[in-house]
């Protein structure tokens, strides 16, 4: 049984789900449709359709800032520092610097190189961004779409844990669990302290043969929860208590229904899903400790010193 300790969770609108919104118009809909929170993308993908939000865009800023504070929504997470060949993790730094001053506590992170034998760069790169993001406090979670070069929950693990970072994590996304064939039972040998929240999704049982196929259902075509066939009680039982934070792009829902109106649809067919389904795992004294530790980073003060594409 749960412990009756466990408060509810967190629900988060994440930005793909409304990617044409500016991170203004995120926050104003999330609080109409009953979210806590946001998880607005600084770092602009370049991807059909994108309102691209630029961290050094000062109107935008103070927009978003006003916003957050007219509405009481707060911020999850910041997205999306990508790996590429030619990433510097500096790069991400005004949009960590942002994410620190609205409050986030997250940088999603995920690895888009084109090569297969480049582990220690990735490696140097994701721990270099959680050295950045520390400053901030902020964890770095890294994600593993399964087109992506990170496939799989064991990759992922692998540059988390060769990174050795306080700060480090990994998100799991349901999707993904499902189109990288992650049975849920994997999730019980994550460490309880790298896993911060969960992306939320439905989909149909049949996986795409392509990896054009698996972009297209990831960025067009999401389910609500309870719409597929995702056993979410059994990831959420295999996880320990974590914010949820629902990513869900459907162009036809979004043209149908508008943006409000589909971003309330995924909340509340979330909340009726997932029902009283909690955490069931149990963490020592130490692992409860280095969680909250993980969640909110030491700050420390900043010194002044003067490929493919993600989904």
């Amino acid at each position: 049984m749960p412990s009756p300790a466990q408060s509810d969770p967190l629900y988060s609108l994440a930005h793909l789900t409304l990617i044409d919104c500016s991170a203004p118009e995120l926050i104003y809909i999330a609080a109409r449709a009953g979210y806590d929170a946001v998880s607005p993308r600084f770092v602009p993908m370049n991807v059909a359709g994108e309102f691209a939000c630029h961290p050094h865009d000062k109107a935008l800023v103070q927009a978003t800032k006003a916003a957050l504070a007219t509405t009481g929504v707060s911020v999850a997470e910041v997205e999306l520092a990508r790996i590429t060949d030619d990433c510097d993790p500096r790069s991400f730094e005004a949009a960590l610097e942002l994410g620190g001053e609205i409050g986030a506590k997250r940088m999603i992170m995920s690895a888009w190189t084109t090569r297969r034998d480049d582990r220690n760069f990735l490696v140097d790169c994701y721990a270099e961004t959680c050295d950045l993001a520390l400053q901030y406090g902020l964890t770095v979670d890294l994600e593993f779409p399964s087109f992506s070069r990170l496939r799989n929950l064991d990759e992922t693990l692998d540059i988390v844990r060769a990174a050795d970072r306080p700060n480090g994590g990994v998100l799991v996304d349901t999707l993904y669990l499902h189109l990288s064939r992650v049975d849920a039972g994997e999730l019980l040998h994550v460490p309880f302290e790298w896993m911060h929240f969960l992306h939320i999704s439905d989909c149909l049982p049949g996986i795409a043969d392509t990896r054009e196929g698996m972009i297209q259902l990831a960025r067009d075509a999401r389910l609500y929860p309870g719409e597929g066939w995702i056993d979410f009680a059994g990831i959420i039982e295999r996880m320990p208590p974590v914010d949820y934070s629902i990513e869900l792009p459907n162009h036809s829902r979004v043209a149908e229904l508008g943006h409000e109106e589909h971003a309330r649809r995924c909340l509340t067919s979330a909340k009726r899903t997932f029902g009283e389904a909690r955490s069931k795992r149990r963490a020592t004294g130490a692992q409860q400790a280095l969680a909250a530790g993980a969640n909110a980073p030491t700050l420390h003060t900043k010194e002044n010193n003067d490929g493919p594409r993600a989904y």
